[in-house]
């Protein structure tokens, strides 16, 4: 006897999409989501592909589908810890960690300003800081603060559920166990950036003015850190010169074998946010500008940019002066000659590294690379299956629906 309800792990943009592709024709859906919001990657994003749309555009579409559909039941903050059983009849056991907040939750923002003390936001990839009581954007998804009792006194945490006015401060919540019966299971756990610390010859993550392409994301959104304003790390200055440094990591047989898919695309985009906002000039250092398909338009128009140079040409290092400026070190593919050239900031396109990658895959059976392999009932989603584009992650939560409906309907 098959049962009928579809266990999503994970909130990104291909699980949503599976989860109510599949409650939309009927079906229970259990999304289960580490963070404490939906959204995964595209929520930290400023814009995303192809229309360069803010990520509450498409986000908060789905997000009112969700609220409109009981048949999706929502579990945040929480993992996968066992799963036994075969396809059509899987037990799943999860543990929920405690929110500290609970349902009557407004987000009024009282908690927040109960305390002062102020930690280095995940969020921001390191970018910003958040406080002990806190939500991590303006349209997450559940709306509801999260409070971060780790870090906190007890006299803090007396002081944010006296401050909060509706009685939402749970300082007495504590870790569950939940159990489900679920017939097919989606695992759409996404990706997490190339490990930069891992990157010695580039910085090892350790050059003041040397961010990620994500932590050039969060510099980027108007939610971020910097509201937006391209500010350099080191003295908040705003930068003349910056450089884009193409497959850190990826194509790489020391780290990532496989191209990352998105980086070239994603280093486009950012030469377009910085001129946007500034006159400052922009320099891609690159293997093989890959833009596939559509975005080959976007590449033609964004290239015409005389503030743009592309170079042809892997970086051996990045080193930085005394005033904390990167100096990159590469030689010219097309002309043979090894330069050394100083910048006021440079941005690396770490390479997409499937979430599962060296842990303990929630469901299933991941390859040498970490991305997750499709079993009997256990089908992968997104980029947990492979490095895709938003597009082609939707495209990929839908086809992961419909192989989980025919396992449940075909037992």
């Amino acid at each position: 006897m098959s049962n009928n309800s579809i266990l999503v792990v994970g909130g990104g943009f291909a699980g949503i999409t599976a989860a109510l592709e599949a409650a939309e024709v009927g079906y229970e859906v259990y999304i289960v989501e580490t963070n404490p919001y939906l959204g995964g990657r595209v929520a930290q994003l400023n814009q995303y592909f192809p229309k360069l749309c803010p990520p509450s555009c498409g986000l908060e579409i789905q997000f009112q589908r969700i609220k409109n559909n009981p048949n999706v039941k929502v579990i945040t903050m929480a993992d996968v810890t066992s799963v036994s059983g075969s396809a059509g009849d899987y037990d799943v056991k999860i543990t929920q960690r405690p929110r500290f907040v609970n349902e009557k939750c407004t987000a009024c923002g009282e908690c927040e300003k109960a305390t002062s003390t102020k930690v280095t936001s995940e969020f921001d990839f390191g970018t910003g800081s958040r406080g002990l009581a806190y939500k991590t954007h303006p349209f997450m998804f559940p709306m509801r603060y999260v409070v971060d009792a780790e870090n906190a006194s007890e006299t803090e945490l007396a002081a944010i559920k006296n401050a909060c006015p509706y009685d939402a401060v749970d300082t007495d919540d504590a870790a569950k166990t939940i159990d489900l019966a679920v017939g097919a299971i989606v695992v759409a756990t996404g990706w997490k950036p190339y490990d930069v610390s891992n990157l010695t010859n580039l910085g090892g993550g350790k050059l003041k003015n040397v961010v990620t392409n994500m932590q050039f994301e969060r510099l980027c959104a108007p939610n971020g850190p910097t509201g937006g304003k391209i500010k350099r790390p080191s003295d908040g200055a705003e930068p003349q010169k910056i450089a884009f440094v193409q497959c850190a990591g990826s194509r790489d047989q020391n780290h990532l074998n496989y191209c990352s898919y998105i980086c070239c695309m994603a280093s486009l985009k950012h030469v377009r946010y910085v001129r946007e906002r500034s006159d400052a000039a922009a320099t891609i250092y690159y293997i093989d500008l890959r833009t596939p398909g559509r975005y080959d338009k976007f590449k033609s128009i964004t290239e015409a940019d005389d503030k743009l140079s592309l170079v042809k040409g892997k970086v051996a290092a990045i080193v930085e002066d005394g005033d904390g400026n990167p100096i990159v070190t590469v030689e010219n593919a097309l002309t043979g000659i090894k330069t050394e050239e100083k910048y006021d900031m440079v941005v690396l396109a770490t390479g997409m590294q499937p979430s599962c990658a060296g842990l303990q895959v929630p469901a299933g059976a991941i390859d040498a690379d970490g991305f997750v392999i499709d079993g009997e009932g256990i089908i992968a989603a997104g980029c947990a299956k492979q490095p895709l584009d938003v597009m082609k992650t939707a495209q990929s939560g839908t086809a992961a629906a419909m192989k989980a409906i025919q396992t449940v309907v075909g037992r």
